[in-house]
């Protein structure tokens, strides 16, 4: 039976930052340079995670639409809550999204 062909993998490449390639075989040159790849690695994730935050908010908004114009089938507390929420969601999801627009 023959042995199959062990190929070589092209190293990992990872874009960090603005469009900077890094390549994870390679050490980097000192730890300045690395410790300034993982702060752009750690921006990028945050940056992700507001985002993420941002989109849950407006679903969160559309959920409690749907609950406040429910009728009789949802308790009152819960339906006044929720419109409460459909006025404030929204505008914090867009405050939200201006400061990230700020920071870039």
């Amino acid at each position: 039976m023959a042995k199959p062909i062990k190929t070589k993998s092209p190293p990992q490449l990872r874009v960090v930052g603005d469009a900077e390639i890094y390549d994870l075989m390679r050490a980097p040159e000192n730890t300045a340079e690395r410790v300034k790849r993982l702060q752009m690695e750690a921006k990028a994730l945050a940056l992700e995670e507001v985002e993420a935050l941002e989109r849950v908010l407006l679903d969160a908004a559309s959920k409690a639409k749907a609950i406040a114009e429910g009728g009789d089938a949802y308790p009152v507390g819960a339906r006044e809550i929720a419109s409460r929420l459909v006025a404030d969601l929204p505008s914090k999801a867009e405050t939200i999204r201006v400061i990230v627009q700020r920071t870039l």
